[in-house]
């Protein structure tokens, strides 16, 4: 009898696990021989599950709480289990301990590019990002259909087997949703439901489901992207000819500012020699301000010819003066198809810089009687 006790108490009376990695999804009990004394003590914490394996079958599943394993509370593992020892001999069986709390911030994305039919741009490559959230909600079915024997399981390990679930429904979802590329900004709380509803079927079937999923960025590839910005940039800059007087200011202003860079060292010799000259040539203010002499006058601009499209007809070409006449007289307006040499293709004059402030001068039509 002592012998026995002895035996007895050689064998683990105390199940439980704590986990503090945050991203170990099974942990298996490890015990030598894999032997469990009949009444031990299994303690589950909320957030876990206990997987019972017996002898390669799976027995038991246990949610949160505290059991004493005993016949009484463990119906399939009496079945499975013949016991001939007045229910005092140890059993042998593996324990995983399964974390049921949620693995968030996981990442995905597309590796290559997606193909999609853009309304606005045609044929066009995007790329899409973003996080989820991953649960355990069967915890017997994610044993039998990911898990195996893995003594320890991690995130890792899950999203590695899913990932191309998720990429190939999101990448799917994109290219046919029909939303312009730049209006999926707008529409990504959308396509993330979307996307989330098509991968639910196929995790299901491994005992998961994705309770939080996030599209972070859809974006276009980086030569297209700076080709938009300029697109961009020449919407917001409007009249070409002021854009350029402002930016050749502001050049003028950063290399006065900087003496180290020899610009700014010509322009301050220059400014210098402007304020000498003013103080007249021994270096003293004259008695009478010197009349600054006029500047002398710009050399005469060559007068691009214009040909407007009317009826079918090309007409011109037209100088500047020309173009004057026929604003006033009504026969050019903004949407009057124009070209000129070096332009690509006919535009509305409404659209074109140089004509801009010319048609700004023509008064709008007279509001009706």
């Amino acid at each position: 009898m002592a012998l026995f006790d002895f035996l007895s108490g050689q064998f683990i009376d105390v199940i439980a696990w704590t986990d503090d990695t945050r991203d170990t999804v099974v942990w298996r009990f490890e015990r030598y021989g894999h032997e469990i004394k009949y009444g031990a003590k299994l303690t589950v914490r909320e957030g876990q599950a206990a997987v019972f394996v017996h002898e390669g079958q799976l027995a038991d599943v246990f949610g949160p709480g505290l059991y004493v394993l005993e016949t009484n509370n463990m119906p399939i593992m009496t079945t499975l289990q013949h016991w001939t020892h007045g229910f005092q001999s140890p059993f042998k069986s593996e324990v995983y301990f399964v974390n049921t709390t949620r693995f968030t911030d996981q990442k995905w994305g597309t590796k290559n590019p997606v193909m999609c039919r853009d309304p606005e741009f045609g044929p066009v490559r995007l790329r899409a990002f973003g996080t989820y959230a991953l649960r355990v909600t069967d915890p017997a079915l994610f044993i039998k259909e990911i898990v195996g024997t893995d003594g320890e399981f991690t995130t890792d390990e899950v999203t590695n087997q899913i990932r191309n679930v998720v990429v190939q429904e999101a990448s799917r979802v994109l290219a046919g949703s029909g939303i312009p590329v730049l209006d999926m900004a707008a529409n990504t709380d959308d396509l993330a439901r979307i996307v989330r509803d098509a991968i639910e079927p196929t995790i299901k079937d491994y005992g998961l489901t994705l309770p939080e999923f996030y599209i972070e960025n859809v974006s276009l590839p980086e030569e297209v992207e700076r080709v938009l910005d300029k697109r961009t940039s020449m919407g917001i800059v409007g009249d070409l000819h002021r854009y350029t007087q402002f930016s050749t200011a502001e050049a003028m202003t950063r290399a006065a500012e900087n003496p180290s860079g020899g610009m700014g060292a010509g322009l301050g010799m220059g400014i210098g020699l402007g304020m000498a000259g003013a103080a007249g040539p021994w270096g003293r203010a004259p008695d009478q301000p010197a009349t600054q002499a006029a500047p002398p006058p710009p050399p005469p601009a060559t007068d691009a010819q214009w040909h407007i499209a009317e009826n079918g007809q090309t007409m011109g070409p037209y100088g500047a003066a020309d173009l004057q006449r026929l604003a006033r007289e009504g026969s050019l307006t903004r949407e009057t198809h124009v070209w000129t040499a070096g332009q690509d293709g006919w535009k509305r004059a409404g659209e074109v810089p140089a004509l801009t402030s010319l048609l700004s001068q023509v008064p709008p039509p007279p509001p009706p009687a």
